[in-house]
């Protein structure tokens, strides 16, 4: 019986190497192939390219006649985010809190977030930062947040 168990162990554990040796390894990572060419702003391809996103708080949001109406927005959006990349963005609306460095509850946000995909450069950076100021100014706010991370990107 001893001999019988022991036998059983050791074609269990060459049954469980042979089914662990033959596993299927997942497939490397593919980028999809381009729907789009020949647009050099538009590449099949990329590399060096970032997604940055903006958010920017336009009032209350429970008061929209307190803070930046959509109009005044869409002014904002031509002359301070579309003139510097005109090759396309997306806006998303957000809801948002914020809570500044004197402030002792967080305000609750109507807040616009803009995506913005481009190659990574310092003249690039230097719109983001330029619009984040423009806005800054217009508005008094204190802050623009910015995520930008690495972007693998098709068109």
């Amino acid at each position: 019986m001893r001999v019988r168990s022991i036998l059983f162990a050791a074609w269990l554990a060459v049954a469980l190497a042979g089914c662990a040796a033959h596993r299927p390894t997942p497939p490397a990572a593919v980028t999809p192939p381009a729907t789009l060419a020949g647009d050099a702003a538009h590449p099949g391809q990329t590399q060096g390219w970032v997604d940055t996103k903006l958010y920017f708080g336009l009032g209350p949001s429970g008061n929209l006649e307190q803070g930046i109406s959509e109009t005044r927005w869409l002014q904002f959006l031509d002359k301070e985010v579309t003139s510097r990349f005109p090759d396309g963005l997306s806006v998303v609306d957000v809801y948002g809190q914020w809570q500044g460095k004197n402030q002792t509850a967080p305000e609750r946000l109507r807040t616009k977030m803009i995506i913005l995909l481009y190659p990574d450069s310092q003249e690039n950076r230097a719109k983001i930062e330029a619009i984040r100021s423009a806005w800054k100014q217009i508005t008094g706010d204190q802050s623009v947040l910015r995520v930008t991370e690495p972007a693998d990107v098709s068109f």
